[in-house]
């Protein structure tokens, strides 16, 4: 009953194979969520207007009321969307993880080995101020392009850690199946 506790500990995301061990975990920048924060703004602004016109009328003042709690929905919906959207590396492969809508869900793995190049941007002003940028990982396959990374190039430097001991690994591990 302890070797079953002990394992189960040692699990760090959902999915995680034998042997496979956690490396870090990024998410996209909080900038990425800016349509929660309009759609948060936008309505309880809107609301606000007829009460500042009409200041007599005050039934009028539950509008921004109605507002915010319109813009809290749009907002939490958006948070949720960025806050469970994670990009999981392991010394094995990368894992996305996108939310889609409250109750769906997307993954998509990429093999560290498979990795034929990584590169990153920071997309002007704004970006070099707020720390964000995009990066691009290259396969034979296709590309995964991520949007809206914080920190883009500490990411890069470690994405580019893990591909290149991930390849250095992979012919040790080949070799020493061959030879057995």
């Amino acid at each position: 009953m302890n070797m079953k506790q002990v394992q189960t500990s040692e699990v760090a995301f959902e999915g995680q194979r034998e042997g496979e061990k956690l490396l870090f975990v990024f998410r996209r920048h909080i900038i990425a969520m800016r349509k929660g924060f309009y759609g948060l703004l936008i309505p309880f602004a809107l609301t606000s207007i007829p009460p500042l016109i009409w200041s007599a009328n005050l039934e009028l003042f539950i509008l921004p009321l109605v507002g915010l709690g319109i813009g809290l929905i749009i907002f939490f919906y958006h948070f949720i969307m960025w806050y469970f959207t994670v990009y999981i590396v392991s010394n094995e492969r990368i894992r996305q993880v996108t939310q889609r809508g409250l109750f769906g869900k997307d993954v998509v793995e990429l093999r560290l080995s498979k990795i034929q190049n990584i590169s990153y941007n920071v997309p002007g002003f704004t970006g070099e101020i707020f720390k964000f940028g995009t990066i691009v990982i290259q396969t034979f396959v296709g590309d995964l392009v991520i949007h809206n990374v914080e920190h883009p190039g500490k990411i890069y430097n470690k994405l580019q850690d893990a591909v290149n001991h991930a390849i250095e690994v992979v012919p040790q591990g080949e070799h020493e199946e061959t030879d057995t």
